[in-house]
């Protein structure tokens, strides 16, 4: 029997594409990723409205948050978002924190650190200004602004509040109640994404 691993998968989208809302292009590319080769969906949070950063810079955005279950290797889920994402229109040459039609990040799978753990804390203990300009070339795991961004946090404590960093050891719950309250400023629920896709208090 193959094991599936465990993954998380952190969700946005600010811009419209063709007659297509925000809200819309995630519950599209949410079908996609549910139906693709090796890869399903095991929970989903609501949607949230998020105010983009820096203020003023663009549209909210509305966010999300998706556990997997899948048979791939990290690398090869990853592809498969970033082909999902090229599919809405993605374009990545208006810098790492510009607005987006879609964009979906691998945030963690199962327990695994990649490259290696000093890797994963140079990246994690990066200054404001150089996570703006620098750009990792190989696959991080778990994502190093993980416990930065409550705009992933919310949504995922949602689903999987018990999950633990792998390096720092904490949970979803506790790097969420860690944050400053003005992190979760604007923030709001807007209710479910009408998938069929049930939530763990609900199986």
């Amino acid at each position: 029997m193959v094991k599936l691993s465990f993954g998380i998968v952190a969700l946005g989208a600010n811009l419209p594409l063709s007659q297509r809302d925000p809200r819309a292009t995630l519950r599209a590319a949410l079908n996609i990723l549910h139906s693709g080769p090796g890869i399903s969906i095991s929970a989903l949070s609501r949607f949230w409205r998020t105010p983009a950063v820096p203020t003023g810079s663009g549209p909210d955005f509305v966010n999300a948050a998706a556990t997997i279950r899948t048979d791939l290797p990290p690398d090869e889920v990853l592809a498969h978002l970033h082909r999902i994402e090229a599919e809405f229109g993605r374009d990545r040459s208006g810098g790492r924190w510009s607005a987006r039609s879609l964009d979906l990040d691998l945030v963690a799978m199962d327990d695994r650190i990649l490259p290696n753990a000093d890797h994963l804390r140079r990246w994690m203990g990066l200054d404001p200004q150089a996570q703006r300009t620098l750009a990792p070339d190989r696959l991080i795991l778990p994502h190093p602004r993980l416990q930065d961004r409550a705009f992933v946090l919310a949504p995922l404590a949602e689903i999987a509040p018990g999950w633990r960093h792998p390096l720092t050891g904490q949970s979803v719950s506790d790097m969420l109640a860690a944050l400053r309250p003005e992190a979760l400023e604007g923030m709001v629920p807007m209710g479910t994404s009408d998938l069929d896709i049930r939530r763990p208090s609900e199986q």
